[in-house]
């Protein structure tokens, strides 16, 4: 099987998380999919292969010399919340020319809207029917690091130690790397093949938290209201007024941080609104925390104590913070980019990834592309040879480690 047939086969699986769920994975649809991958995994030769109950498997390709380090390959299988994982009917634009691209009789993504589409002019793209997402984030994670492993199953001159490879479910709701079992995996350091577009690499990442404010009002009959009610609707509005709005997701990039708003829930007698909070420097991370707590308090102070409630939890940190000690994690990879003709686009990511969460468990794991472009919507799409590049990044890093300790 050829890498583009493998990614499309993933396709067919519908691998949606749920972040309404409690269960691990959130969706029992998402193990389906992860006992395929088991059986292909030891189908294709490699060993110690184990799914464990939450839906985490590991697998290994074994060295062909002694002496060094073992390093491992994580991609996960869940796709986004955001759009129907459902029926996706993949197919392939031969040779895109630049021009709009019609994906059914009533969608089509044009390079006027997308003009990311116009780096890929000559390649072959693999797109949707305009009516699901892709998920190439991350199926073609997935299908890179596997016809890797079969490309040095199958070229015993190339030397590499141990490799291990990984898949976890629930990464797009926040949870993919609370279950993984970084002593079991047993690397010295690891890759997500989770990122974007040809030759980005990422081991910057926002620190992040959550916030939940949560007001009490007091509900009266309008006509007799003066004095006695607090609406919390009106408060809802007040306090999402507190915050600047000049430091939201569609008034920032690159390193600047913000405050989201992803929902509220309110009526006269109670309001709920939910907040992300993100910022690449943990000192001023540390600043928006202590400042929406303090817009909480500011609010008691008017209405009185315990109408407004702040909590506030971090959610994970910045990987940066972990990989700075251990740039040869880096190097490795800046030096298989190069020998594979891949020109390397450091920076930093606006969100974050299951590396960041595994670094700060122990694991330095930065973030190596993956080819997708457009995530979790009708217009995502995947170049097949950006996708070869990666598979061919994986395999030179797995050389070139094995020179390591050289």
């Amino acid at each position: 099987m050829n890498l583009t047939e493998r990614f499309i086969n993933y396709t067919k699986f519908d691998t949606q998380s749920s972040e309404e769920s409690q269960s691990v994975p959130s969706t029992p649809k998402q193990l389906l999919f992860a006992e395929y991958l088991k059986k292909e995994l030891i189908s294709e030769g490699l060993s110690d292969v184990e799914l464990d109950d939450k839906g985490y498997l590991y697998a290994t390709l074994k060295g062909n010399i002694k002496g060094v380090p073992t390093i491992g390959f994580i991609s996960h299988y869940d796709t986004s919340p955001d759009c129907s994982g459902a029926n996706i009917k993949a197919h392939i634009v031969n040779n895109y020319q630049g021009g709009d691209i019609l994906l059914s009789e009533d969608v089509i993504s044009s390079p006027t809207k997308f003009p990311e589409l116009l780096n890929h002019k000559g390649e072959d793209l693999i797109v949707t029917d305009g009516h699901t997402l892709l998920g190439a984030d991350d199926k073609a994670g997935i299908a890179e690091i596997i016809q890797a492993m079969c490309y040095l199953r199958d070229h015993k001159e190339i030397k590499h130690g141990d490799i291990r490879v990984a898949f976890n479910p629930d990464e797009e709701i926040g949870m993919g790397a609370h279950h993984f079992d970084v002593e079991k995996f047993g690397c010295e350091w690891a890759y997500t093949i989770d990122g974007g577009d040809l030759g980005e690499l990422e081991f910057e990442n926002f620190n992040a938290a959550s916030a939940k404010i949560r007001i009490k009002g007091v509900s009266v009959h309008p006509g007799y209201a003066k004095g006695k009610m607090i609406n919390a609707n009106r408060l809802a509005v007040e306090f999402a007024a507190m915050l600047p709005d000049n430091e939201t997701p569609e008034t920032t990039e690159g390193y600047q941080g913000f405050y989201h708003l992803i929902g509220i829930k309110a009526e006269t007698e109670s309001a709920t609104l939910s907040y992300i909070i993100r910022d690449h420097d943990r000192d001023r991370f540390e600043d928006r925390k202590s400042f929406v707590k303090a817009c909480a308090k500011k609010m008691n102070e008017k209405y009185g104590e315990g109408t407004v409630t702040a909590d506030v939890n971090d959610q994970y940190y910045n990987m940066k913070e972990k990989i700075d000690p251990n740039m040869h994690v880096i190097d490795l990879v800046l030096r298989a980019m190069q020998e594979c003709a891949v020109t390397p686009k450091v920076q930093p990511i606006r969100g974050g990834t299951d590396g960041a969460q595994l670094s700060f468990k122990g694991l330095p794991c930065p973030n190596i592309f993956a080819g997708g472009v457009n995530f979790h919507g009708p217009y995502e799409f995947v170049s097949i040879q950006v996708m070869e590049k990666a598979m061919q990044v994986i395999v030179r890093i797995c050389e070139l480690t094995a020179g390591f300790n050289d």
